[in-house]
């Protein structure tokens, strides 16, 4: 792991792999967060999810609240620490990681964060997010109706173009 200026550099490529959601296709099961906290804490408790659903009454559907591992992270940029970083797998995929060794748990990442993803552990005391199972993610595997995918940045782009305008 490099300084955060470092990280900042790694290109994102179309290529790079992203969680998307289809709101046509989901049920509101929550298997995804059930998925997700049992892999991260080894409990089914929505609270630990990393990811969650939520109804929009906007559109009249449910969505998911994830990470998004975005290109130019602005919680990358404003960390006073340098704990969150861009870590390249070697299919390309990009995670944005917050390293909790070096998180002070003061909160700015998820005033950065346009939809306020990272959140603090209660335990820990240290900021929280998606770290896309280390690039086989358990919400994916586990969705019953493929409502989540993991599909390249491009295609995800073109999907929510597509649904959203």
């Amino acid at each position: 792991m490099g300084t955060a200026v470092e990280s900042a550099s790694i290109e994102v490529s179309a290529e790079s792999r992203v969680l998307v959601h289809d709101n046509s296709k989901c049920t509101a099961c929550t298997t995804c967060m059930i998925a997700c906290s049992m892999k991260h804490f080894g409990v089914a408790d929505y609270e630990k999810s990393f990811i969650k659903i939520i109804f929009n009454p906007v559109v009249k559907a449910f969505e998911a609240a994830y990470c998004h591992h975005c290109d130019e992270p602005y919680c990358l940029n404003i960390c006073p620490v340098d704990a969150i970083y861009k870590d390249k797998l070697s299919d390309g995929t990009v995670i944005v990681r917050i390293s909790t060794l070096k998180c002070i748990g003061c909160g700015s990442c998820r005033l950065a964060c346009p939809m306020s993803i990272p959140h603090e552990d209660p335990v820990m005391r240290v900021a929280v997010k998606c770290d896309l199972c280390d690039g086989d993610p358990e919400c994916v595997k586990a969705c019953p109706t493929q409502a989540l995918r993991f599909v390249p940045r491009s295609e995800a782009l073109n999907f929510l173009k597509k649904v959203y305008g």
